[in-house]
C-alpha cells in the first residue's frame, strides 16, 4: 500500500468515527459544555475542520484556505479572522456555536480538499520539508500530525457525547 493510499484510509475512518458521533445531536448538545471554559462538541469540531483547512491549504499548498475563498466564515455566522484555536475561557464561553449541519458542511469541504491534495502527491513529495511555527516537518509528518489531531477530538467529541447520553445513544 503507498503511503498516500495508508493516509487516505485514516482519513475515511475518521470521517466514519466523526458522522457517528455527531449523528443525531441537537443544537443544545453540539454547544453543552461540561463547566465554564470547556470546549463544546461544536467548538472543537469547528476546531478539527479549521486547523485542517489551514493546514492543507495555507501551510502544505501556500493558497488561501477554504474558509476565506468560499466565505465560510458568512454561513456560519463568525468573524471572518476566527482562527480556531488558542482561545481564552472567555472565549470558549462566548464561543457562538454554529448549526450542526453547517460545520459539517465545512468539515466535509475541507476534507475533500485534503482528499484532492493527498491524491495529488507523488512519493518525493511526501519527504519535502514545512517550516512551520513549530520547526521544519516532511510533508508525510504534518499529514501524521493531522491525521493525530483529528483523531484525538474525535475521541474528545465522543466523550462528550458520552456524558450527555450515556454509552452508545
Amino acid at each position: 500500500m503507498e503511503l498516500k493510499d495508508y493516509i487516505l484510509v485514516e482519513f475515511d475512518g475518521l470521517d466514519r468515527g466523526m458522522t457517528r458521533i455527531i449523528s443525531g445531536l441537537t443544537h443544545e448538545e453540539l454547544a453543552w459544555k461540561p463547566s465554564s471554559g470547556c470546549n463544546s462538541i461544536g467548538l472543537i469540531l469547528f476546531h478539527v475542520a479549521k486547523f485542517e483547512d489551514s493546514f492543507t491549504n495555507a501551510r502544505l499548498q501556500g493558497k488561501p484556505e477554504v474558509w476565506a475563498i468560499k466565505k465560510w466564515y458568512q454561513r456560519l455566522d463568525l468573524a471572518e479572522n476566527e482562527a480556531g484555536a488558542h482561545y481564552t475561557a472567555e472565549q470558549v464561553n462566548a464561543f457562538p456555536v454554529p448549526r450542526g449541519e453547517d460545520l459539517l458542511a465545512y468539515h466535509a469541504e475541507v476534507r475533500g480538499q485534503t482528499r484532492e491534495y493527498v491524491n495529488s502527491l507523488t512519493p518525493d513529495v511526501f519527504e519535502k520539508n514545512i517550516t512551520l511555527a513549530f520547526g521544519d516537518r516532511s510533508v508525510a509528518a504534518i499529514l501524521s500530525l493531522m491525521v493525530a489531531h483529528a483523531s484525538q477530538h474525535v475521541g474528545e467529541i465522543s466523550y462528550l457525547r458520552g456524558i450527555q447520553r450515556g454509552m452508545d445513544k
